[in-house]
C-alpha cells in the first residue's frame, strides 16, 4: 500500500476489517480543527505560468471561480497572512474574505484544469498545500477543470447518496410552538421537499422516516450507515426558554461542545435515547479505536465543509438570523462513519418563527438552501 497516498473516508472504511493494525498503513492523522490558512505565496513555472501556494493547517475543500479581472477562491479555512507575490507573475494582489480568497490579475485566465491543480501532504517545514498554476489566456482546457470536479455531482459516475433524517416523530413529538405547533410535524414537511429536490436533481436519496414513526436515534445514524451514504442530514427544529431567541443554527459532532447552547441543544435532542459518545454501538473495541480517530478527521472536516456549505447557502437564500458559523456538541444522531449535519430550522417558541416555519412558502426556501448546499459539497470520486 502506498502510504504517500491521500486516503479518503472510504479508503479508511475499506480497511477496517483489519482491526487496529490496520493503522500502520496509514498516514499520520491530526485532529480537525479550525483550518487557518498560514502562508500565501506565487512563483513562476515554466511556459509563463503563475503558481498560487495556499498554505493551510489541515487539508482544505475548496471551489474555483472566475469574475472579470480575479481568481476566486472558496475554501473552508480563514486567516489573512501577508502574501508574498513574485514580480512578474499575474497576481497584482490578494484580498481575503469570509471562507474566500481573491487573487487580483493582471491579466485574465481560463478556468485552470484539475491537471494543474495539485495537494501536497504536510512535511517537516510545510502544512497541506493547495497549489494552482494557471496563465494567461481564455481558452478553456477540454480536461475538466477543478471547479466543475467540485461542484457537479449529476455528471459523476455514481449518483452519490443522501440520507435525510426528519427529527423525533410518533411518541416524541419534540419542540412544541407557541401555537401548539410539533417540531416533529414541521421537520417532516421540510424533509419531504428536500426529498423531492434531491430527487429531481439526480441523486439517490432515503429518508429515516416518511410518516410519524418514532425511531432510536442509534437506528437513525444506521440507516446512513447501511446506504452508504455520502452525505447525512438531521431535520430539526428549536426552541428556547427566552422568547425573544430565533433563528437558524447548523451543528456538527464533537465530544466538547463549542458552547453552553450547543451543549443543552444536544442534551435536549438526546434525551430520548441516552448513547455514549465513545461507544460507537455495534462495533468491537478495535474498530470503535479506529472511529474515533476516524471521526477526529476525516468525517468531523467533511462535516464542517457541509455545515459552512449550509450556512452560504441559507444567508443567499435570504433566511434571517443565520448564525455566524457553526456549533458542535455530543449529538448521537450524528456519531456515524458518514459526513453530517444537524440543522435546526428556526424557534417554534418565537412566534414570528413559528408562524414562519408553518409556512409552505418558507419550507420551500428552507429545501431549497439544503439543496443547494448540497449540490456545492465536493463528494469523493
Amino acid at each position: 500500500m502506498n502510504c504517500n497516498k491521500k486516503f479518503s473516508r472510504r479508503d479508511f472504511l475499506g480497511v477496517l476489517g483489519g482491526g487496529v493494525a490496520a493503522l500502520a498503513f496509514f498516514p499520520r492523522l491530526t485532529f480537525a480543527g479550525a483550518n487557518e490558512i498560514v502562508a500565501i505565496r506565487t512563483g513562476i513555472q515554466p511556459g509563463n505560468k503563475t503558481r498560487l501556494v495556499i498554505e493551510t493547517t489541515a487539508r482544505p475543500e475548496y471551489s474555483l471561480s472566475y469574475p472579470e479581472g480575479k481568481l476566486v477562491i472558496r475554501i473552508n479555512a480563514n486567516g489573512s497572512p501577508k502574501p508574498k507575490l513574485v514580480d512578474g507573475g499575474l497576481v497584482k494582489k490578494i484580498d481575503f474574505g469570509r471562507d474566500e480568497i481573491v487573487a487580483h490579475l493582471k491579466k485574465t485566465i481560463a478556468p485552470i484544469p484539475k491537471s494543474q491543480t495539485m495537494m501536497f501532504e504536510p512535511t517537516d517545514k510545510n502544512r497541506y498545500r493547495l497549489v494552482l498554476d494557471f496563465a494567461a489566456g481564455t481558452n478553456v482546457d477540454k480536461t475538466k477543470t477543478a471547479a466543475e470536479t467540485a461542484i457537479a455531482p449529476k455528471t459523476a459516475a455514481k449518483k452519490p447518496t443522501i440520507v435525510i433524517d426528519p427529527g423525533h416523530g410518533g411518541k416524541d413529538p419534540g419542540a412544541i410552538g407557541i401555537g401548539g405547533t410539533r417540531e416533529k410535524d414541521i421537520v417532516l414537511a421540510v424533509a419531504k421537499k428536500l426529498y423531492d429536490r434531491l430527487k429531481n436533481a439526480g441523486y439517490n436519496v432515503s429518508m429515516t422516516r416518511r410518516d410519524d414513526t418514532f425511531l432510536n436515534l442509534d437506528t437513525r445514524a444506521a440507516i446512513a450507515e447501511k446506504k452508504n451514504a455520502d452525505l447525512f442530514v438531521s431535520i430539526h427544529a428549536n426552541a428556547n426558554p427566552k422568547r425573544t431567541i430565533k433563528g437558524f443554527s447548523v451543528y456538527t459532532l464533537s465530544k466538547t461542545a463549542s458552547d453552553a447552547e450547543a451543549q443543552k441543544l444536544a442534551d435536549a435532542e438526546n434525551a430520548a435515547d441516552k448513547i455514549g459518545i465513545d461507544e460507537f454501538g455495534g462495533f468491537g473495541h478495535e474498530v470503535r479505536v479506529i472511529l474515533s480517530a476516524l471521526q477526529q478527521q476525516m468525517v468531523a472536516e467533511d462535516s464542517d465543509v457541509f455545515a459552512r456549505n449550509i450556512m452560504r447557502s441559507t444567508r443567499a437564500a435570504g433566511i434571517n438570523d443565520v448564525d455566524k458559523d457553526p456549533r458542535s456538541a455530543g449529538f448521537a444522531v450524528l456519531k456515524s462513519t458518514v459526513p453530517g449535519c444537524l440543522v435546526e430550522l428556526g424557534h417554534l417558541s418565537h412566534r414570528d418563527e413559528e408562524k414562519l416555519l408553518r409556512n409552505g412558502d418558507y419550507q420551500n426556501r428552507l429545501a431549497g438552501a439544503l439543496t443547494t448546499a448540497i449540490g456545492n459539497y465536493k463528494f469523493e470520486s
